[in-house]
């Protein structure tokens, strides 16, 4: 139990027993894996927040701390009970990974050793995990030229990369080296007013974002038209180009979807880069989830033409099973990354050589966590080719929903799957957009499934992302039960 200071009246944190504490918590997440894997329980069972504030019992744990291990015991075991259950089977939503049982441990470790990895003498196993991660994905694109995983050095014609937290700031990492680029003044001068990018109208909003951040504004994005099912139309590459060029504005990037976060469905690299290297500009692929189709034989045709890109970005929380948040942004030119930023900080930047390698200079963030350390434990744990097999089952078990709902009269999937997300709707001859809407919020109130839904082309979709590796053919079928059963009543209701 935890004792109280006498001086002061408050909870001594330091008494709390290391060892008991995590065996606590160890059993309670012990508990919530195996209870959620049965699919017994509700994916999601949400309360409003000032429910959840007091069955936490903010206010006094906030003032007093812990009184003891049975309190801490009590708020942990309340904290699980008001999550997603990413673990439950009947999870097809988000594009988030769902963890192998043991991915916690490294942010544990980096919660109590709290080393940043950006400058290798404050975290050196966290900066030499994250650049042997850095070279395997350099060397699955051909971008890497060392000896072995373990060569750190810099050599010539060598691709380079970080690891950031998350794609939207990957996204700006990419854009603003392309900037660096074409207008390498931008950073002491500010931005050319004649910047533009280009790339589908379906891009991750996150590009758009990174545009505005960096001063340029969101119209400085050029939507290239996309078709019914918003994959870029790349005979109007051409059509776009030419009318930039005729405004007397600049293309600094070329962004294509590897896959798109709406349908999953990949644009044609090949042929966009081809379009890019014709005319000297500078080729991004948004590959957050779809990167990933680089490590199986069987599905790297989908990212033909990935390896021509000038800069990449790729989650590992999505479909590497790696815990958020966790992305790489890759340089096919290690010059690139170089130039990126430039800044003084003679705290952290040293002019002269220092022992291994420090990542600070070439992120926009500073004190980043070990997030080499994630992606490796998520090999580490079964090996790297289970997680090339989850890749693939997870692909095939999106075409398996697929064929399954075409089977059934009442389902519409408008395209097949080129990855592990799936769009659909129900009777949508009789359901209208926000029927469609309206069935998703009561399957999901009602704690049976959690899944998502987007627009394509202006029509709302019911859609899957089939995350979860013990998800499979009876979880197919009782959803589309469900799905019957509310959207049925929905229509009855119409009537």
């Amino acid at each position: 139990m935890l004792e109280t200071d006498k001086k002061n009246g408050e909870s001594n944190l330091n008494t709390l027993p290391f060892v008991k504490t995590k065996q606590c918590v160890a059993a309670l997440l012990e508990n919530y894996i195996e209870q959620s894997k049965t699919g017994k329980n509700p994916v999601l069972s949400q309360e409003r927040p000032e429910v959840i504030a007091k069955a936490l019992k903010l206010k006094s744990v906030f003032e007093k701390g812990f009184q003891n291990l049975d309190h801490l015991e009590s708020f942990v075991a309340t904290y699980l009970t008001h999550t997603n259950h990413l673990r439950n089977p009947k999870y097809m939503g988000h594009q988030v990974a769902v963890p192998q049982d043991l991915s916690g441990i490294p942010d544990w470790i980096h919660g109590t050793v709290n080393n940043p990895s950006s400058l290798y003498e404050m975290g050196p196993a966290g900066a030499t995990l994250e650049g042997f991660m850095i070279n395997w994905m350099l060397s699955k694109l051909g971008w890497f030229t060392g000896e072995n995983l373990y060569d750190f050095g810099k050599h010539p014609n060598n691709g380079s990369g970080v690891l950031t937290h998350g794609g939207s700031i990957a996204n700006l990492t990419a854009l603003t080296a392309a900037r660096a680029a074409i207008a390498p003044e931008a950073w002491t001068q500010g931005n050319p007013d004649d910047l533009v990018v280009i790339g589908p109208a379906t891009a991750h909003y996150s590009v758009a974002r990174a545009l505005s951040i960096m001063g340029m504004g969101k119209n400085a994005f050029v939507p290239v038209p996309v078709d019914s099912n918003e994959v870029i139309l790349t005979d109007q590459l051409d059509r776009i180009y030419q009318q930039i060029k005729s405004q007397n504005k600049r293309v600094m990037a070329v962004v294509a979807n590897a896959c798109a976060t709406s349908t999953g469905l990949f644009d044609p690299l090949n042929e966009m880069a081809s379009f890019c290297k014709k005319h000297k500009l500078w080729f991004h692929v948004d590959g957050a989830h779809g990167a990933v189709a680089l490590l199986s034989e069987k599905e790297k045709i989908k990212v033909a033409g990935i390896e021509k890109a000038d800069s990449i970005i790729w989650d590992a929380h999505k479909m590497l099973q790696v815990p958020a948040l966790c992305t790489a942004v890759l340089f096919k030119k290690q010059e690139h990354q170089w130039n990126n930023f430039s800044q003084n900080g003679s705290y952290v930047f040293h002019e002269n050589e220092v022992i291994g390698m420090d990542s600070m200079p070439y992120t926009v963030e500073c004190t980043k966590s070990a997030l080499g350390t994630k992606l490796f434990w998520s090999f580490a744990l079964k090996g790297e080719k289970a997680v090339v097999k989850f890749v693939e089952t997870s692909f095939q078990k999106a075409n398996d929903l697929y064929t399954y709902l075409k089977s059934l009269n009442d389902f519409y999937c408008p395209y097949p799957p080129e990855s592990n997300i799936l769009c659909f709707q129900f009777k949508p001859a009789d359901l209208n957009d926000q029927d469609q809407l309206a069935l998703r919020y009561e399957l999901i109130n009602s704690g049976a499934f959690y899944i998502t839904s987007c627009e394509v082309q202006g029509k709302r979709f019911l859609r899957t992302v089939i995350m979860n590796p013990d998800t499979d053919q009876k979880d197919f079928i009782e959803l589309a039960k469900c799905l019957t059963d509310i959207g049925n009543q929905i229509h009855a209701h119409k009537k």
